[in-house]
């Protein structure tokens, strides 16, 4: 039986992902018995995870539902909307809803994951309701920082939800809707039980900007700037895509392409019905050859990511393009909190070589994707809810966002966790329950824990040093050979003195032990790991990962 009844009337929503951090969005919404998922996306590693690159939420909670889910239902293209699809889908496996470009990207997604034949991907029309019983679900197309951003009207027998998804206003946009309040203003008339929606940039007391304010400014940035000009920016922006390659024919540059994930989001534009009219591409090895006055370079990596195009470059790591001074960097993005320090490296390894950076606190080449207070204060006009939960934002966005909606004249609000129950209805929010939510991250070609156990030794080797011990044991326990050591990351780990200390350590472990107790591999790996961690605590002050081996001579072929 699952966690809801076919006769359970209630309305539920629960949150595994994106409420309380930005990022991992996976958002569920009960009635009826049965569950409709909302966006399934993931988040990059940070240094607490030594060499994990992904970060998804864990959907235990649905996976023992998924007999009763319905459908994923996708918002837009952002990778932490639908980031871990591929990664995740095999555990709940239910029908995927997407419009066509966000589809585009999904499918090659996919595709690389060997799923493209298992996957049920259905393409929506966004102007045609979806029947999922018991919702039904409607797209409302909104601007955004990519093609076919879009909020949700999910309407049941309780009353109408409008899930945002990200969104802003924007009243010259070059991709997507102009201000949608006509679509909005109906929704409020026909009554919106619960808004539950973007607070990303509640702290920003004016509105957005617009998309082609920034097409004006970077052609006469770019139209000022000598030899050659590179412009980073989220690969999946495409009206951003789309205004490089103005601004590359406006100023008559050569346009070059760097990073995978740029090539492939302007292939799938293009192939959905965007960019038609994007300039010709230069080969990345032909981009070299070129004079520095007519190139301009649009490549990944504008939050610092180290795989990324320019993170290589910077390095000096990137097989067809160097920097050299009096060159242009333009980071055509928002400093994501959290990245500063790794982007301030960045932005200094370009210094270093005489290069021109220019970031959003330099110029005005951005414009966020996420709405300020000013647009929030229209949407809540126009959409009159009677309920607010605000989703997509650390802890101190949704308390924001929630003190914004009552001052807006919301009765009722509520800020949730990941993993909390909460029940909609006419009364107000109520939390009712909480279900087991956590983190699941992309190790090697492996989805494990958060909390794996190789993560947790990388990390104490990362921080405190590695010691591997191998041991032979005769047939009474004693030893029967000089232990074999190899110590890794430890300071005066090539000093003599301090590898005999190591062995003093692990041959007085051994010899303290009892005879009983040294038939035991267990006990004797324990007895020399705690021997090792004590000298190196006393020694040098670190208490370092142990990797310990047993031999027995009785196990041993000497033939």
């Amino acid at each position: 039986m699952g966690y809801l009844r076919k006769t359970d009337d209630r309305l539920l929503f629960l949150p595994l992902g994106g409420s309380g951090e930005i990022g991992m969005n996976l958002n569920l919404y009960g009635h009826k018995g049965k569950w409709l998922m909302v966006d399934c996306g993931m988040s990059f590693a940070d240094n607490y995870l030594p060499g994990v690159d992904l970060v998804f939420p864990d959907p235990e909670f649905i996976e023992d539902e998924q007999d009763d889910l319905v459908a994923l239902v996708l918002t837009h293209g952002h990778e932490d909307h639908i980031g871990a699809v591929p990664y995740l889908w095999e555990r709940f496996r239910c029908p995927v809803y997407a419009t066509p470009f966000t589809a585009e990207l999904v499918k090659g997604k996919l595709q690389e994951a060997g799923l493209i034949d298992e996957v049920p991907l259905h393409i929506v029309d966004a102007h045609e309701a979806i029947n999922l019983d018991p919702f039904e679900v409607s797209y409302v197309p909104l601007a955004h920082s990519i093609a076919e951003g879009h909020g949700l009207a999910i309407k049941t027998s309780k009353g109408t939800i409008f899930h945002t998804g990200d969104w802003k206003l924007d009243d010259r946009p070059l991709i997507g809707p102009a201000c949608p309040s006509p679509v909005l203003s109906k929704l409020g008339e026909e009554g919106v039980l619960a808004l539950v929606g973007d607070s990303t940039n509640v702290f920003n007391p004016s509105e957005s900007g617009s998309e082609a304010a920034v097409r004006e400014s970077l052609v006469e940035i770019v139209r000022d700037m000598r030899n050659r000009v590179v412009i980073t920016t989220f690969a999946s922006n495409v009206a951003r895509l789309e205004t490089i390659g103005e601004v590359a024919k406006a100023t008559g540059r050569r346009l070059v392409l760097l990073g995978r994930s740029m090539e492939r989001v302007v292939r799938a534009a293009k192939e959905t019905g965007y960019l038609l009219d994007f300039p010709n591409i230069v080969a990345e090895e032909d981009a070299d050859y070129l004079p520095r006055d007519e190139v301009l370079i649009a490549c990944t990596g504008c939050q610092g990511e180290p795989r990324a195009a320019i993170a290589r470059i910077a390095r000096d790591d990137h097989k067809h393009l160097q920097l050299s001074p009096d060159d242009n960097v333009i980071f055509s993005s928002k400093i994501i909190p959290g990245n500063e320090l790794v982007l301030g490296q960045l932005f200094n390894q370009l210094a270093v070589k005489g290069v021109n950076v220019v970031t959003e606190k330099d110029a005005f080449v951005h414009v966020s994707g996420h709405p300020g207070r000013e647009e929030l204060a229209k949407m809540y006009e126009w959409t009159k809810p009677h309920t607010a939960i605000p989703v997509h934002g650390e802890a101190r966005h949704l308390l924001r966002h929630a003190k914004l909606a009552r001052e807006l004249g919301v009765q009722h609000t509520l800020v949730p966790k990941n993993g909390d129950i909460i029940e909609i209805a006419e009364e107000g929010l109520r939390l009712i329950d909480e279900a087991p939510f956590g983190r699941l991250v992309l190790d090697g070609n492996e989805v494990v824990s958060y909390e794996d156990a190789a993560i947790a030794d990388r990390r104490r080797a990362a921080h405190n040093g590695f010691v591997s011990v191998s041991v032979v044991l005769d047939d009474d326990g004693a030893l029967a050979a000089e232990p074999l050591l190899a110590p890794l990351g430890l300071p005066r780990h090539d000093d003599v003195g301090f590898y005999d200390g190591l062995l003093d350590a692990v041959e007085a472990a051994i010899e303290r032990m009892k005879s009983g107790t040294r038939d035991s591999d267990l006990h004797v790996e324990e007895a020399v790991r705690i021997g090792i961690r004590r000298f190196c605590r006393r020694e040098i002050g670190k208490n370092p990962g142990v990797a310990v081996m047993i031999a027995r001579r009785d196990q041993i072929d000497f033939r």
